[in-house]
């Protein structure tokens, strides 16, 4: 009978994701992900705290408690809060305890951008922690008190992490790649956190049936409501004349915008379009090589409006921001998606309200369910 052969840094046991080079088999599935294993260390116990920059709710020190009193007892947990709830801040008990232990903390998110965004909230948090970022082409240190990553880079810390939080868990590429679901419980010692505003029907019916943890919270740490999205139906040419009229207004009255668009060819055609009749306008996409200088431009107010695909979609934060998705029926637009986007919105606590408006010419059934689960939020507050 023929041996099967497990391989060692992914697990897959297919047999059509295996080659044979020199009568060697090799993973066709993980072959790409190069590099050696950290070792696991240690380190010696000490009292850690960390900084809010803002006090949390009630309902936030609870999730906070629970989530601790979850990871002293072996179980794991969802957090399952709306965009703009404080997620991340109400897990910092939990990384203190762990690390105040000698153990080792990570915390992977499926994008980079987003990854590079935290780097220096985690800092701030945790000011006598070593706090290292790491993701394509930025490996060159790998150990630290506080590792954060995209998930990709989970295959580096096979056994390594006695707390792995992954934050949006529904987004591309992590939702179900099982590639990267095998780095994640490969890389994994002990316990895990789970965070997300969309979690799937799958994810909750595993959390249910495992007996594991689903803490939630449906109201932003401000204790405003989301802002619901107005749904207007026009045909896509008038589509365009319509978010000239909604950035005229916004221009008027000093208000920065995103404007999503489903693809890459329409973010360059959309802004040539808008910038015949609109100033201080820019564009960003996965492929734009000057996109971190164009968003920083848009952060200080040197741009106020932004044409833009879905990566933008989260792990961004603008003071004071309105959104319009353009073309929103569009298969690209999943109702996650949509409440991702529409999550960009009222996030600080001096702004807590603005505008989210999809436009589309049909309304899909995501488009409904997107509405219909941030209403169900605002309700459940």
């Amino acid at each position: 009978m023929e041996e099967k052969i497990v391989c060692p840094k992914c697990g897959n046991k297919n047999p059509k994701y295996f080659g044979y080079l020199n009568g060697k088999a090799y993973c066709r599935r993980c072959i790409t992900f190069k590099g050696d294993d950290i070792e696991y260390k240690a380190k010696r116990k000490e009292k850690i705290t960390y900084k809010l920059k803002f006090e949390l709710s009630d309902r936030q020190k609870e999730i906070s408690k629970d989530t601790l009193a979850n990871y002293k007892n072996g179980v794991n947990t969802l957090i399952y809060a709306v965009t703009g709830a404080g997620k991340t801040e109400m897990i910092y008990e939990t990384i203190a305890y762990v690390l105040s232990n000698g153990k080792t903390v990570g915390f992977a998110i499926p994008r980079k951008d987003v990854v590079i965004e935290l780097l220096p909230r985690f800092k701030d948090a945790f000011p006598n922690r070593k706090v290292i970022a790491i993701f394509g082409g930025h490996h060159q240190e790998l150990e630290g008190d506080i590792i954060l990553l995209t998930t990709h880079q989970l295959y580096r810390y096979k056994n390594y992490f006695d707390l792995l939080i992954v934050d949006e868990i529904d987004a591309f590429p992590y939702q179900n790649n099982e590639l990267l679901e095998s780095f994640f419980c490969k890389s994994l010692r002990t316990n895990y956190i789970y965070m997300s505003a969309t979690p799937s029907e799958k994810i909750k019916k595993l959390f249910t049936s495992k007996g594991y943890s689903i803490l939630t919270l449906f109201s932003r740490f401000h204790n405003n409501q989301l802002p619901v999205p107005k749904v207007k139906k026009f045909p896509d040419t008038l589509q365009y004349f319509l978010v000239i009229k909604f950035l005229k207004y916004y221009e008027k009255h000093k208000k920065r915008v995103l404007i999503f668009v489903p693809t890459i060819n329409l973010s360059k055609q959309v802004f040539n379009y808008l910038k015949l009749f609109i100033k201080k306008l820019d564009y960003v996409n996965s492929k734009r090589m000057s996109k971190n200088i164009i968003l920083d431009n848009f952060r200080n107010k040197k741009l106020m409006f932004l044409v833009t695909t879905s990566i933008l979609e989260r792990g961004i934060t603008i003071d004071d921001l309105q959104v319009i998705v353009l073309f929103a029926n569009h298969v690209v637009y999943s109702s996650q998606t949509l409440i991702q986007i529409a999550g960009r919105v009222g996030r600080n606590i001096n702004h807590p309200m603005g505008d989210v408006y999809f436009l589309t010419n049909e309304i899909t059934d995501d488009i409904k369910y997107a509405v219909k689960e941030i209403v169900f939020c605002n309700e459940h507050m």
